[in-house]
């Protein structure tokens, strides 16, 4: 019997108003227009397309970071879309994002320890300080970093370093489901391959879900299990990895594969 999805997005629209005024008439710009998809267990879907086709949206509407118009996001079978704020909060642990810019994402006033030691808390995952900080020291050996760089400020650190330890900010509260917004997009390409290739492992080893969000076809191809295509607000074309890298149905995914660099070949 085919288990329940952990996420099951239905006709998801996410729409900004970008007119009105008091003589001015009141536009909306459809950002995401009706999208469907579904997550299962230990899967990683990839939702890619050209920047400004709402992708990244789509991201920050399920983690209540803009508001959805309508639709339904079913996370383990209960809408979390019309859930106030409050509400939302406990399912934090559980449905956590890794952003583009790890620097934005940390703050800068905070050791290492004390931003990944604040969420231990917030849950009711660490006992005491020294628990946090046992805690603290394996999930930065799990993301490849030093344990005894903790006490540092995150611009000691380079780019790949902090998305690092933003990474290790999300794995250490052991999510349900993970959402990639551009994880590697903002790193030299080198670093890119890096940072891709720990991703994928920390996934495959937790079994987390993941909703991976990207531009480039290459790294999608890469970390993939199904690829959504995405344009203009609307999802285009579904099917697994396969099939869209070598059998895509839409023009518009066709346009992709022969336009975007790919890093695969640098990718061990």
């Amino acid at each position: 019997m085919t288990k329940t999805p952990i996420l099951q997005v239905k006709d998801l629209h996410t729409h900004f108003q970008t007119g009105g005024g008091l003589f001015a008439e009141k536009t909306w710009l459809k950002a995401v227009n009706g999208i469907s998809f579904d997550i299962h267990e230990g899967e990683v879907l990839s939702l890619v397309g050209e920047s400004g086709c709402g992708k990244s949206t789509v991201g920050r509407t399920l983690t209540h970071l803009e508001p959805s118009t309508s639709g339904k996001a079913l996370f383990n079978g209960t809408d979390i879309l019309p859930m106030t704020g409050a509400e939302f909060r406990p399912l934090r642990r559980d449905i956590q994002m890794i952003f583009q810019d790890p620097f934005a994402s940390l703050n800068p006033r905070l050791t290492i320890e004390q931003t990944l030691a604040e969420p231990l808390f917030i849950h009711g995952l660490a006992a005491s300080k020294t628990d946090a900080r046992a805690q603290i020291a394996e999930t930065m050996e799990l993301v490849g970093m030093d344990p005894k760089v903790m006490a540092r400020y995150p611009h000691e650190f380079s780019g790949g370093q902090r998305q690092r330890i933003g990474i290790a900010r999300v794995m250490i509260l052991k999510p349900k489901l993970v959402i990639a917004d551009e994880a590697v997009s903002a790193l030299d390409v080198s670093i890119q391959a890096q940072v891709l290739n720990l991703i994928k492992k920390l996934q495959r080893d937790s079994g987390v879900s993941m909703l991976f969000i990207s531009h480039d076809l290459g790294v999608v191809r890469h970390i993939s299990d199904r690829v959504a295509v995405m344009f203009q607000g609307q999802i285009v074309e579904t099917g697994d990895k396969q099939q869209i890298f070598e059998a895509p149905a839409h023009e518009y995914t066709k346009k992709l594969l022969s336009s975007i660099p790919r890093i695969t070949e640098r990718v061990a």
